[in-house]
């Protein structure tokens, strides 16, 4: 089954703009001046969330992480999705609540927020190993995974990483496609020294995050801040920052696992939340995954793609009664 997880551009935006970077390659030097500036505008990238900012060590790479509540609590891991701007603070609304009977755990994934960005060819591949690493450090925690990162915890658990184990799964809008099947010129593009920073410039623009937001991330755009878009702005124009997005919207991240069969089988409590109004990943494909998963589905009113976000308290609710682990 193909379903699209959220992004805040797409493959279609990158080949019109390609075409427009192509009409204006004479000009290189006027775009790494342009991309120069933007550069500068950008400041170093604050934590998102409240807490205690951790660094976890990890192929040479500096993951960065947020942990709070108590230690001895049960644990709970907090794994955002991927976009151009994905970030930990995909789970400002409901960290600190989860904080105050939890002992929360919420990383930047590789190549994202203020996790180390190399220059890699990032694949799906990578993801799962992590997501099976980080999971790994911790006893049985329970899980709250959004979109295609759903799809990197379900190979964790299905394939024989050896201490993988969770306790529970809660899952927003998962899917296990991000995207076209692999388009290489697309991630080469994008990955391009100076065209490539250009056009990822004009696809992560305060204008673009603001339209993506709008048309299939937020069902009420009073949700979102203007500082919160702000700060996408800045995720989105770290050094670097290209690079990961760059084999998302190319498909390169798209994981083969079976989603709903590999959930079935990985003897966990699994929940699906889906906004109601969530057209990239509709209702009616929750509804066919959840059946396939054996997973129970909660269905929150006027929501789109981050339901967590939009209506916190309604999503705390259905997590607490998710987890099979007492407070």
């Amino acid at each position: 089954m193909w379903v699209k997880s959220v992004a805040l551009f797409d493959s279609g935006m990158i080949r019109r703009l390609a075409k427009a970077a192509g009409v204006g390659l004479a000009a290189v030097g006027g775009l790494a001046a342009v991309n120069t500036a933007l550069a500068g505008r950008a400041e170093p990238l604050e934590q998102p969330l409240s807490g205690t900012e951790r660094t976890y060590r990890w192929r040479g790479m500096d993951v960065a992480y947020t942990e709070a509540g108590e230690p001895d609590a049960p644990t709970v891991v907090l794994m955002h999705g991927i976009n151009a701007a994905g970030s930990s603070g995909e789970f400002r609304a409901v960290f600190d609540d989860l904080a105050r009977d939890y002992h929360v755990v919420a990383p930047d994934l590789p190549g994202f927020g203020r996790s180390d960005r190399p220059p890699l060819q990032y694949s799906a591949a990578l993801y799962e190993d992590f997501v099976a690493d980080f999971l790994s450090e911790y006893d049985a925690p329970a899980v709250v995974v959004s979109s295609l990162t759903t799809a990197y915890v379900a190979r964790a658990l299905a394939d024989p990483y050896g201490d993988v184990s969770v306790s529970s799964l809660v899952a927003v809008c998962p899917t296990a496609r991000g995207g076209p099947d692999r388009v290489t010129w697309a991630r080469e593009l994008l990955r391009a020294p100076v065209v490539g920073t250009a056009l990822f410039n004009l696809l992560a623009s305060k204008p673009s995050i603001r339209y993506f937001n709008a048309d299939h991330g937020y069902y009420d755009m009073a949700s979102v801040s203007d500082e919160w878009m702000a700060y996408e702005w800045q995720t989105a124009h770290q050094p670097n920052a290209r690079f990961a997005p760059a084999s998302f919207v190319s498909g390169f991240l798209n994981s083969d696992v079976d989603l709903g069969a590999a959930l079935r089988d990985a003897d966990v409590p699994v929940t699906f939340v889906w906004g109601r109004e969530a057209d990239i990943t509709p209702l009616s494909a929750g509804r066919d995954l959840a059946e396939e998963a054996d997973a129970r589905l909660v269905v929150i009113d006027d929501a789109k793609l981050l339901p967590h976000v939009e209506h916190p308290g309604a999503f705390l609710d259905v997590v607490r009664e998710s987890f099979t682990v007492p407070v």
